[in-house]
């Protein structure tokens, strides 16, 4: 961090747009709004720079677009890096209307910026801000400005400009003969059918949105079992930045998305190389230990006085996730290296 820190400029928070008011289409589809900071770390002059110390994340653990860049920082061992803390929502709805907040923190703040929501990192780098202000987000921490919250590429940037941060034995999670190959299927499969797949199903506003969706979801995940029949990661024998992002997904839909749908046509343990896969990617410590089943799973409204209220609501706690996740899944013998589950340069 810079020794002479800039001021740290006020900022008035707005009331968060909701999805479903302004990001439905005429068709009644959902058309998530664009990532706003998207600036790229890079060698460029107008790049950002990587810096041990200089930058900070911000993510929820309920949020898969968020829960990547967690993984993918740990997987790679830069903690001392880059520092972190997580946003998540208190019970009161006047709070609530702002958006994200240090809901975990006992006083309500972030112990390094003193902020209360996420929303002072976004209106200070952009007063004139007006969409969602989302999670991942990456800030400086000097100017208490986000800098970054490109979900899309933040992984990337942790993968290739902050390599010279990592741990020496970190995993090669993008490699370069591979980049193009994980870029598309990022790109063109799991963010519009599966990632984002499963938002387009739960934000729908018409059943020809939502049947679209669904139909998408459902013909990828079959694609995805055949796929997962005859190697053991998307991409062979070692993880790359793809498992994080489709692992994600798949962490939530028994836990927490199948509430918000209609009849679904299977659940992720009805697959058996796709669920087996999960396990997998489970065993790893990076994986497990971002991964907060009981925040997922439990409901937004757990008032239990009322007459009806949802099985998350009612039984979440009480559910031993850790221990069907780390069922025994029998997927080493796809692999050549089955003691190796990263390539390692």
């Amino acid at each position: 961090m810079t020794e002479n820190k800039p001021t740290i400029k006020p900022v008035t928070l707005k009331v968060r747009p909701v999805e479903t008011k302004t990001e439905i289409d005429e068709r009644g589809a959902f058309q998530r709004q664009p990532n706003h900071f998207t600036r790229p770390f890079g060698d460029g002059p107008d790049d950002l720079k990587a810096e041990a110390g200089k930058y900070r994340l911000f993510w929820a653990r309920g949020c898969h677009w968020s829960n990547r860049a967690s993984i993918v920082r740990e997987l790679l061992g830069l903690e001392d890096a880059i520092s972190v803390n997580q946003v998540g929502h208190t019970e009161d709805p006047e709070r609530r209307k702002y958006g994200w907040e240090f809901a975990y923190e006992p006083d309500g703040k972030d112990p390094v910026t003193g902020a209360e929501y996420l929303a002072e990192f976004y209106y200070r780098a952009d007063p004139d801000y007006t969409g969602r202000t989302t999670v991942p987000a990456l800030i400086d921490v000097d100017k208490q400005e986000v800098v970054n919250n490109d979900y899309h590429r933040l992984t990337n940037y942790f993968e290739v400009a902050f390599k010279p941060f990592q741990k020496p034995d970190a995993p090669n999670l993008y490699p370069e003969e591979l980049r193009k190959d994980i870029d598309n299927f990022n790109d063109q499969v799991l963010f519009p059918f599966v990632n984002n797949g499963v938002y387009r199903m739960m934000f729908a506003q018409s059943l020809v949105a939502y049947q679209e969706a669904f139909d998408d979801f459902y013909n990828t995940l079959d694609i995805i079992e055949k796929r997962l029949a005859t190697q053991r990661f998307l991409f062979g024998d070692y993880v790359t930045d793809s498992d994080v992002r489709l692992y994600v997904t798949l962490a939530r839909f028994d836990t927490h998305y199948y509430r918000n749908l209609g009849p679904i046509k299977n659940r992720i343990v009805d697959y058996p190389n796709i669920w087996g896969y999960a396990r997998d990617l489970y065993e790893i410590p990076a994986f497990k230990n971002n991964t907060y089943f009981h925040d997922i799973a439990r409901g937004w409204d757990t008032k239990k006085e009322k007459l009806f209220v949802d099985f998350n609501s009612r039984f979440a706690d009480d559910i031993d996730f850790d221990a069907q996740w780390s069922q025994v899944n029998n997927r080493r013998y796809l692999s050549k290296t089955p003691d190796q589950k990263f390539l390692i340069d």
